[in-house]
């Protein structure tokens, strides 16, 4: 990689990675959505869930300054927008924040270990005052068997072992770019599906 013009530094791979995907969905969103208030919520979800995505793959952890502002962000978007209504808002803030601290505490019970913590509570309830609770279930189920089928096979290949601690944030992140973009079509392909 290059050098920092002013102090000679390396410039590490993961600040060019972050403003390039960032870009793209920015550029995405705006083809996807149009211009509106919309998509500048939705343009702010993406910018939370990339700061969460890098923060979480090196540190390990999810900021509470990223989720914990963004929850009321979301809420106060839906009385704009109406898409997703306040109802669906709110309902996607409870039952996510609820699904994942359910998950966390019978994780804990089966293997014995922490398998979810606090930042993937609050990013998965403001992934839902965002979208909805329909697509973060959407977001939910995409992240939980993505990450079941990645670590299956890490663990088969002996790169980790199943006391490592695998970040789950990033999976919710994807999850809800999956959702955002096509998670109505995926409803309505299950639905299908179904009858």
């Amino acid at each position: 990689m290059g050098r920092c013009h002013s102090c000679g530094s390396r410039i590490a791979w993961r600040y060019p990675a972050v403003e390039a995907l960032t870009g793209a969905l920015f550029l995405l969103t705006v083809w996807r959505f149009g211009f509106g208030v919309r998509s500048v919520l939705l343009l702010v979800l993406l910018s939370a869930l990339v700061v969460v995505t890098f923060t979480d793959l090196e540190h390990k952890m999810i900021p509470h300054a990223v989720t914990l502002p963004g929850i009321p962000l979301g809420l106060i978007g839906s009385l704009f927008t109406l898409d997703p209504s306040p109802q669906d808002a709110a309902l996607g803030v409870l039952m996510g924040a609820g699904l994942v601290y359910f998950v966390a505490i019978y994780g804990e019970v089966i293997f014995k270990q922490e398998s979810m913590g606090g930042g993937d509570v609050n990013l998965l309830a403001m992934i839902g005052a965002f979208l909805g609770y329909k697509l973060m279930f959407v977001t939910f189920v995409f992240a939980v068997i993505t990450s079941g089928l990645i670590s299956l096979g890490l663990i088969a290949a002996r790169v980790v072992t199943r006391k490592d601690l695998i970040p789950f944030g990033p999976y919710l992140a994807i999850g809800a770019v999956v959702a955002m973009f096509a998670g109505d079509w995926l409803i309505d392909w299950y639905i299908r599906l179904s009858r």
